[in-house]
């Protein structure tokens, strides 16, 4: 019997290898912006590749017809790519765009609505709306600072988990933060590290808006020259202190302002606590918020439901309008703090109240009930809630949305009960992330 010399051939039957380093071209994008194309006939998606480019990729994971990989080494460059400009975009878990241009950015993202609705709703909006877009750099005013205490070292590592990984990227800058935000996280790992209490250090929150603040988790007791540090170093960046002990809500230290961010256009104030629900995007969420008003576009008296209403973000504009406005939410403090905030402002026709929204929700008959409805769902959507919407035969229903597979799924329902999709956009939200927002306004088929 003979046997071959040297090394044994591949099976080109057999799956790739995890770990493995292969070389292809890619042809078109996924939904989630990573490269497409092909390897000894399997279909392989590449992450940080983009059309026209050849690559050498590693493999992540393997099927029999499916690979899924990461750029290794970049042999030809699209035209779509451009320089990332912070220079953790590699490994950092948090952005996974940053090497493609805005408008490609975009492209998927109007892309991924529009086929998230054919998909799941065989439907497509009436007019489709210009994506709502925003500075692409310096937006977010909010971010969680993971920590992870080497021993064997006697070490803390400050900073964002890796893509795909546990492991931490001590970071040393973070363009997408706002400046005041970004200021704060480079000067976050010399005071943590110097703590007595550095082992015991779960998280840190960082917040903007009016009276930027950080909240400091930890695990069993602070130690006091460690509180003192802590409180000299808000004092010294200007922000205020909150503490939070396992299994605690948050306290500040000492005497903070109380956080809170503006719409300024509609001159409204929102105050909030430390782990409140806030858009991240201070600048998008104001424009969110206008082009809501406009689709909606409520007259005075116009009784509105405020689904999913938080801290009254889109309520209280609402009441402003002249609309009655019921804003509902499973958040009891939080409902407490949009009621505050109503008084603050000088509003009234606005009620709150809390209820367990995805258990859905009595919503009254068509002849006592709403003109209108806003929802701003969490990603699971809110399946019961349009059915109840269009049982009640509420006239028009503005629909915020951060999952275009739930959006499109619901949309099945309310279009299948009567309503035309009158038009549909994205918000570009979270850019250099795969992310997608979108905004639908339905109206019944009788209005």
């Amino acid at each position: 019997m003979k046997h071959s010399r040297g090394r044994p051939r591949r099976n080109p039957d057999a799956p790739a290898a995890i770990g493995q380093k292969i070389e292809l071209g890619l042809q078109r994008l996924t939904h989630d912006g990573r490269g497409i194309g092909s390897w000894q006939g399997r279909t392989v998606f590449v992450e940080g590749a983009l059309p026209g480019e050849q690559v050498i990729a590693r493999v992540t994971r393997a099927r029999s017809k499916l690979i899924e990989a990461r750029v290794e080494r970049l042999l030809v460059a699209g035209d779509q790519r451009v320089p990332p400009r912070c220079r953790h975009a590699d490994l950092c878990g948090g952005c996974s765009l940053q090497h493609m241009a805005h408008q490609t950015q975009l492209g998927i993202k109007e892309q991924a609505l529009a086929q998230q609705l054919q998909h799941f709703a065989g439907v497509q909006p009436e007019r489709w709306m210009p994506a709502l877009t925003g500075p692409a750099y310096g937006y977010r005013q909010r971010t969680r600072v993971a920590m992870r205490w080497h021993s064997a070292e006697r070490r803390l590592q400050v900073g964002y988990r890796q893509r795909h990984s546990s492991e931490l990227i001590e970071v040393v800058e973070c363009p997408i933060l706002v400046p005041r935000l970004e200021s704060l996280l480079k000067a976050l790992p010399i005071l943590l590290a110097g703590l007595e209490s550095a082992a015991e250090l779960g998280h840190v929150e960082l917040f903007g808006g009016d009276a930027p603040g950080m909240v400091v988790r930890y695990l069993g007791k602070l130690p006091e020259p460690d509180l003192k540090r802590l409180q000299g170093f808000a004092h010294e960046q200007g922000v205020g202190l909150w503490l939070q002990g396992d299994d605690q809500p948050p306290v500040a230290s000492e005497a903070s302002a109380v956080p809170a961010y503006q719409l300024a256009d509609q001159r409204l104030r929102f105050a909030f606590a430390p782990g409140d629900f806030i858009q991240v995007n201070g600048w998008m969420n104001q424009a969110m918020v206008n082009q809501a008003l406009d689709w909606l576009a409520v007259a005075p008296g116009d009784r509105v439901l405020d689904l999913f209403c938080g801290l009254g973000n889109f309520a209280l504009p609402l009441a402003q309008r002249g609309a009655l406005v019921s804003g509902v939410e499973g958040d009891a403090d939080m409902v407490e703090r949009a009621a505050a905030n109503a008084r603050e402002n000088g509003l009234d026709g606005l009620h709150f109240y809390q209820a367990d929204l995805s258990k859905g929700l009595a919503i009254p008959a068509p002849d006592q009930g709403y003109q209108a409805a806003l929802l701003d769902p969490p990603r699971d959507g809110a399946e019961r809630l349009v059915a109840g919407l269009a049982e009640a035969q509420v006239g028009r229903i503005l629909y915020v949305s951060c999952n275009p597979a739930t959006l499109a799924r619901d949309a099945g329902i309310l279009v299948g009960r009567g309503y035309r999709l009158i038009q549909a956009g994205v918000m570009d939200m979270f850019p250099q992330t795969a992310h997608v927002e979108a905004m639908a306004l339905f109206v019944s088929g009788k209005d």
